[in-house]
């Protein structure tokens, strides 16, 4: 298992060298490098949504960013999108996967796109997802405007955002209609607030629910609801 206890997956041993050394940046790949995370001087961990934040400004500084588009997953934080728009610049969700961010970058004519998990693409620069690229280019920046990376670091502030796995329970329960109104339910009462994803895990057997809110308390009742409809069905 090349990503066992290290690499971008595990970035413990990373954060706690990167203070202990004093160093400025720490960088993190998988076992085959096409995932990049980053660490900054303080230990805190630059996931995918912040690289792309990173890139796609300095980008659009510079006049290079194609479409004014980043592509995105539907497990991106909300708190990019919010940024993004404020910043003028168009945010386009895909399925996750790197290759569905791939087709939607085609489709919008974008040279951005990743996920929060370390899939940076950037096809102008290279034929596949290349970790070792992008850590260059949040380099690049860096050197660039002079700034660390923990004040690039710090440009959106996540939304609250909570994963729950629900393992032995079959995918076609999404299909149920009582929780589809289930869902519609929470999406009315979250509002512009906030989100919803479900869907099956397609290496195991179990439903991963994801939502995210602007505070806590709703976060958190949006979260039983769905949690209790769709185990109703164990």
């Amino acid at each position: 298992n090349i990503n066992e206890n290290c690499g971008s997956t595990h970035l413990e041993d990373l954060q706690a060298r990167v203070v202990a050394e004093g160093a400025d940046f720490g960088i993190a790949h998988d076992g085959d490098a096409d995932r990049c995370l980053a660490v900054d001087a303080q230990g805190n961990v630059i996931d995918g949504d912040a690289i792309m934040t990173i890139l796609g400004r300095g980008f659009k500084e510079r006049g290079a960013l194609k479409s004014n588009t980043i592509v995105g997953t539907v497990m991106s934080n909300l708190g990019l999108e919010l940024l993004l728009a404020e910043k003028g610049i168009a945010f386009e969700r895909a399925a996750v996967g790197d290759r569905y961010v791939l087709e939607r970058m085609k489709t919008t004519g974008s040279n951005l796109g990743g996920e929060p998990s370390g899939h940076i693409l950037l096809p102008h620069l290279t034929r596949s997802g290349d970790g070792l690229i992008a850590a260059l280019q949040i380099l690049g920046v860096m050197c660039r405007t002079g700034k660390t990376a923990s004040e690039l670091l710090n440009q959106f502030v996540p939304v609250p955002q909570k994963l729950v796995n629900l393992p032995d329970i079959d995918k076609s329960v999404l299909k149920e209609a009582s929780i589809i109104q289930t869902v519609a339910a929470v999406e009315a009462e979250l509002g512009n607030n906030g989100r919803v994803i479900l869907r099956p895990s397609g290496t195991e057997p179990l439903i991963r629910v994801m939502v995210e809110a602007l505070d806590e308390p709703a976060l958190d009742k949006a979260m039983e609801k769905l949690v209790t409809a769709i185990e109703s069905y164990r």
